[in-house]
Order: structure tokens, then C-alpha cells, then sequence
């Protein structure tokens, strides 16, 4: 007679167990403890660029660059907290690439407005973010998500820091007889950024416990040795921290029964409310996590319009820390703390060079883009709008923009195969709200 076998229960590592943890929780666990803090540490190393390219790029919006480092420090400060202890999520949250580009040559350079009355759209655009992210309606519009573009959004995020590693390591660069082109493989930056690359590939195949931050560290080392340095690292003193001021609530309204104001305020919530969701549901291990991550992310983006800066919005470089193992708001946390210490040693910053960074950026992003898996290959009314958000968040440097395509597309294409009865109302709205984003945008 057979011996009755037992069912084998299914082994959960720290990592898994600390998806449903609380925070509190966490510090009983010294492995997860440990996951986090490298997380915490190579997600910040990872996003912590924007604390020179923001200001940089606020900059000709007419927003004086140290005040604006203050700015960004803060406001991305405030947002790791807020994540760390509101959501209990591993997202950092700083001001957005393509939100501030938005803010500072669409609205500022382009409409002739200036960055005060940008400060007060951006305020503008955040509350009704809130209202949104605080009502069902968030709820109704992330459960009316197709499965497919919710893949498709992962993975085009995932192919979007590829692309960025790929720059910040000097390995593509703009052509002159075509939009890309690689880089010149004889410079120290490419060359740097290979070894770090293969560096970091090996400790992850290898499973070391920490390989992200080991290969940062390594690869800044060996910087550090040869002279590689990255350029453009603002001088930031600390003495003009009293003069911040002169940026906070500085927020113009008096125009804000204009057209351009308004046509502004409706683009930007868009990019606010379906970026910040799109990046969520693309990030988060646990789903169940988004709905306190939206409201946290909400908050904070309504706060960051009165500091001085463009919108913060989740890092997607995030993605690093939570490859890293972060599962918790600990790993936000210590990228809280770490903002924190950035005040002081801004100029250290350049000891950790893009090429060091580049390598992380570009396997994790390699890793989200896994996420097409999930996409049925073989209908292509499901298939093509997802391609088009995966192509068109990298190719047009804007999350917003690829989505908007993605979202406008789905409905079009189950009505043309005669499955329009099979969609729900929330998805013709998203359809006709990304529609008309696509063309108040073609406007401004």
C-alpha cells in the first residue's frame, strides 16, 4: 500500500513574506531589514540624477538652479516618507522626467507663460489628481485597465530605461544621418559602463545577495581610480537654503479662466493621474498596495507645486530597489534618508558617474519588459495596442504620450473585429479622455 503523500507546502523566501508585511513588522526581520536597506540604497543611486538634471532643466523656466536643488531634495524627501509610512510601498517619488519638460518648455517656453504660472497649473492639475485618487474613481479606472495594456505598460516603461541606461552609459547617442547611433566604444564612459554591465550581470545570474549596489559601488570604484567623472554638477551651498523661500508658494492663479490656462491644467492632469497609474500598476509587487500608493503619490504631488518645483510623479528607476528586493516602505524610507544627506554632499554625487548607474537601469528594465509574456500575441486587436505603448514611451520620451496612443487604439481595434459590446464604459471614457489629451496637447 502507497505511503499518502503530504502536500508539499510552498516555501516563501523573506522577500515574498514581506509583500504583505506591515511596517512595523519589518524591523522583527533582519533579512528583510537588510533587502530593503540595499534596495532603499541602489533605488536612490539609481534616480538620484534628478537632483542635478531637474534643476538643470527648470532652469529655463527661469528657476534659479541652487534654490531649485533645494526644491527637488525636498520634495522628493517629503514623497519617500509619505510612501514610507502612508503606503508602505517601495516607490520613490521625485520630481518626473517629462513632467518637468512639459512644465518648462511647453508651458513656459512655448506658451509664454511664466514658471509661477506653471507652479500654479501644476497646483491646479495635482488637486483634481487628488480628487481622483481619493474617490472610487481611481478604482474604476484602474480595474478597467485591459490585462493587455497593463503589460504592455510594464514592459514599455521596462524598454524606456533601457533606453535611458543605454544613453547615461554613452552606448547610443543622437546620429546624424539617423535618430540613433552607438557610441564611441574608445571613450571611458562606454567602456565603463561595459564593465559594469558585465560586472552586474554576472553577480545577478549568480544570485549575490546586493548585486545591484555591489556592481554601483564597483563600477564608481574603479571611476574614481581612472578619473572618470561626469560634468555638470551644480555647486549647491547650503547657505542659500535661507533664500528657498523666494520659490515656495509662488504659485500664479490670476489667469486661470484663460484658454491656455486651462487647455495646460487639463494635459498636465493627465500626465499626473495616468502616468502615476500607468507607473503603479507597472511597479508595485503587490496590486493591492495601489490604491494608498495612489493617494500617497497624489498628496505628494499636490505638495511639490507649492515647493518650487514641477510635479513629482514614481521614479520608474524605482524598479531598481524592488529588483534589489525591496517589498516594503523601509526601502522608501532609507531613499528618504538619503535625499536627506544628498543636501550636504551634492558634489559627492559625481563620484557615482552615469556609467555606474547605466548598468542597473538597463537590466532592470530588461527584466519589466518580461511582461509581454503576458500579452496574447495571437489576437492582434490585443496585441497592437499594447505595441504601441511599448514603442511609444521610449521612441517619444513621454510615458504619457504612449499610453495616450495605447488607451486611443484598444477601443478602436475591438470595435473594427466587432467585440465593441464586450468593453465596458470606463474604457470608451479613457479612450475618448486620452483622445482629446492628444489633441489639447497638439494645441499648446
Amino acid at each position: 500500500m502507497e505511503k499518502q503523500q503530504t502536500p508539499v507546502e510552498e516555501i516563501r523566501t523573506p522577500t515574498d513574506a514581506a509583500n504583505d508585511m506591515p511596517l512595523r513588522e519589518v524591523w522583527h526581520h533582519k533579512d528583510i531589514v537588510r533587502n530593503e536597506i540595499i534596495a532603499g540604497v541602489t533605488g536612490f543611486f539609481a534616480i538620484s540624477y534628478i537632483i542635478i538634471v531637474n534643476p538643470v532643466i527648470l532652469k529655463d523656466a527661469g528657476i534659479p538652479t541652487d534654490l531649485s536643488v533645494f526644491a527637488t531634495i525636498l520634495s522628493s524627501m517629503i514623497g519617500c516618507l509619505v510612501m514610507a509610512f502612508w503606503a508602505n510601498a517601495p516607490i520613490i517619488l521625485t520630481p518626473g522626467m517629462g513632467v518637468n519638460a512639459f512644465f518648462t518648455y511647453t508651458i513656459v517656453v512655448n506658451m509664454g507663460l511664466s514658471w509661477q504660472e506653471a507652479l500654479g497649473i501644476a497646483a491646479v492639475a495635482s488637486f483634481i489628481y487628488m480628487l481622483i485618487a481619493f474617490t472610487k474613481i481611481s478604482t474604476i479606472l484602474s480595474e478597467a485597465i485591459p490585462e493587455s495594456l497593463k503589460h504592455g505598460i510594464t514592459a514599455g516603461i521596462g524598454l524606456f530605461l533601457v533606453e535611458i541606461g543605454l544613453e547615461k552609459a554613452g552606448l547610443i547617442v543622437a546620429g546624424k544621418s539617423s535618430l540613433i547611433v552607438l557610441g564611441d566604444l574608445t571613450k571611458p564612459t562606454p567602456l565603463l559602463a561595459l564593465f559594469g554591465l558585465a560586472l552586474s550581470l554576472v553577480l545577478y545570474l549568480r544570485r549575490v545577495k546586493g548585486n545591484f549596489f555591489i556592481g554601483i559601488v564597483a563600477t564608481s570604484l574603479v571611476a574614481f581610480f581612472f578619473g572618470v567623472k561626469d560634468s555638470g554638477t551644480p555647486t549647491v551651498d547650503l547657505a542659500r537654503l535661507g533664500e528657498y523661500h523666494k520659490i515656495v508658494f509662488q504659485n500664479d492663479f490670476s489667469h486661470w479662466m484663460t484658454t491656455p490656462f486651462i487647455l495646460a491644467a487639463f494635459s498636465m492632469t493627465m500626465i499626473l493621474v495616468f502616468e502615476s497609474m500607468g507607473l503603479l500598476q507597472g511597479l508595485l509587487p503587490n496590486k493591492r498596495k495601489f490604491k494608498k500608493t495612489f493617494e500617497g503619490s497624489a498628496v505628494t504631488t499636490f505638495l511639490s507645486g507649492f515647493m518650487g518645483t514641477s510635479p513629482t510623479v514614481a521614479a520608474a528607476e524605482s524598479a531598481s530597489g524592488i529588483e534589489s528586493g525591496g517589498r516594503t516602505g523601509l526601502m522608501a524610507l532609507v531613499a528618504a534618508v538619503l535625499f536627506g544627506l544628498s543636501l550636504l554632499f551634492v558634489p559627492l554625487l559625481a563620484y557615482v558617474p552615469s556609467a555606474a548607474i547605466a548598468p542597473v537601469i538597463i537590466i532592470t528594465g530588461a527584466l519589466m519588459m518580461a511582461a509581454m509574456d503576458g500579452i496574447d500575441m495571437g489576437d492582434f486587436s490585443e496585441w497592437f495596442p499594447a505595441f504601441l505603448i511599448i514603442v511609444l514611451i521610449p521612441f517619444t520620451n513621454s510615458i504619457s504620450t504612449g499610453l495616450a496612443f495605447g488607451f486611443v487604439a484598444y477601443p478602436v481595434m475591438k470595435l473594427a473585429v466587432g467585440q465593441g459590446k464586450q468593453l465596458t464604459w470606463p474604457v470608451y471614457l479613457l479612450g475618448g479622455l486620452f483622445l482629446l489629451d492628444l489633441v489639447f496637447s497638439a494645441m499648446l
